[in-house]
């Protein structure tokens, strides 16, 4: 069955697909361009799919499956194609999906992402924070900014993921990945044992629970630069969704941690384009007084305005007017620019010419212009 599982992975590559799905009962599927598309005419029975996760994991990896109904670990296809897989149980049995991890880190240049995102590399303490949803790139935007650290800078770097991802080696950094389940019980106890093994710079693969919040939140107030994601899709919605997951009587001191220590947010979404590909739509939030202010006394609403007006002086920006740019420079039509849009009737305006920062006397449908295709998911 690892052969058939080699046979649907090389071509899936072949066809510059993410993600392959395989559900017993169901035909093999791959997500090619953000579609999913049926693979071959294969229909994998309960026990194929058994079968194929008994050989590819170990028997202590098996034995978690069962207990907990699901498993995350990765896959080596060779040494150019690696995998993160997760196993799970649904009503018709096994079923599984493989995510591509491209082994060659891309630079933030290549990634074509804002100028303001090199600014949180060169951060020496507080909280970054990359969001999206799964699949929109989160995970290769951070290893993308780890990788400038590690090429400029000469700090001591400690990962926790789940699994690992994209593989770092010592250039001037010394970096220490772990693993959840392999290297370490859970992401909180690897996030408390981090705080005693002298780290600078300290990345959680995801913010899951209270505890590992909290501690993230007390390692960035200890004078420790902290990088994490979480599945929020912007930046008013991740304030509000780490706050509201504490109980009501330490909701304040969560607010006013995060308004002291959060140093910035990059929220992200996939956009298809006119060439096939997809592009990442960007909101930025970046610590100014206004916002460290806005956090504190409750005033999350009033985020996006702030995020609006800096544009040109802090760097920030909204998703819509990333939306915008993108637009201008005519990688997307306007259809996708509306259907995409947080606001659509306000994009409608700006592309009309109305309300600020609105499209002028630009002819954005006859521009094409090639851009960097995104292959993450994340985590």
């Amino acid at each position: 069955m690892e052969e058939k599982l080699k046979l649907y992975l090389r071509t899936m590559i072949s066809n510059q697909g993410s993600d392959l799905h395989l559900k017993s009962g169901s035909h093999v599927r791959v997500r090619i361009q953000g579609v999913l598309k049926v693979l071959g005419k294969d229909t994998l029975s309960a026990e194929m799919v058994d079968r194929l996760v008994r050989e590819i994991t170990t028997k202590d990896q098996y034995e978690k499956l069962i207990n907990d109904r699901t498993l995350d670990f990765s896959y080596v296809l060779d040494d150019e194609n690696r995998f993160r897989v997760n196993f799970f149980f649904q009503m018709d049995g096994l079923s599984a999906v493989f995510r591509i991890i491209p082994v060659k880190i891309s630079t933030l240049d290549e990634l074509k992402l804002p100028e303001v995102i090199k600014s949180f590399t060169e951060i020496q303490r507080g909280l970054v924070l990359i969001t999206g949803v799964t699949g929109s790139g989160k995970s290769t935007t951070l290893a993308a900014m780890l990788e400038k650290i590690n090429i400029e800078q000469k700090k001591h770097i400690i990962t926790i993921e789940d699994p690992i991802e994209f593989v770092h080696k010592d250039r001037g950094c010394l970096i220490n990945q772990r693993s959840i389940g392999q290297d370490t019980h859970s992401f909180s106890d690897a996030l408390r044992a981090a705080l005693r093994e002298d780290p600078d710079i300290i990345v959680v693969g995801e913010m899951r629970d209270l505890e590992t919040i909290d501690i993230a939140l007390h390692a960035a107030n200890t004078g420790h630069l902290v990088f994490s994601t979480l599945h929020t899709l912007d930046a008013k919605e991740t304030i509000d969704r780490i706050v509201g997951m504490f109980g009501n009587e330490e909701q304040n001191r969560i607010r006013m941690s995060l308004a002291s220590v959060l140093e910035g947010v990059i929220s992200q979404r996939l956009i298809p384009t006119k060439r096939g590909g997809r592009v990442a739509g960007i909101e930025v939030l970046k610590k100014i007084a206004r916002i460290e202010h806005l956090i504190a006394e409750k005033r999350d609403a009033e985020i996006p305005d702030a995020l609006f007006e800096g544009k040109e002086i802090y760097g920030t920006q909204t998703f819509d007017q990333s939306l915008l740019d993108i637009l201008r420079r005519g990688e997307i039509t306007e259809k996708v620019a509306l259907e995409y849009a947080t606001n659509p009737a306000d994009m409608k305006l700006k592309i009309q010419g109305i309300g600020k920062g609105a499209i002028i006397n630009e002819n954005i449908d006859n521009k094409i212009v090639e851009v960097f295709d995104f292959k993450d998911e994340e985590s």
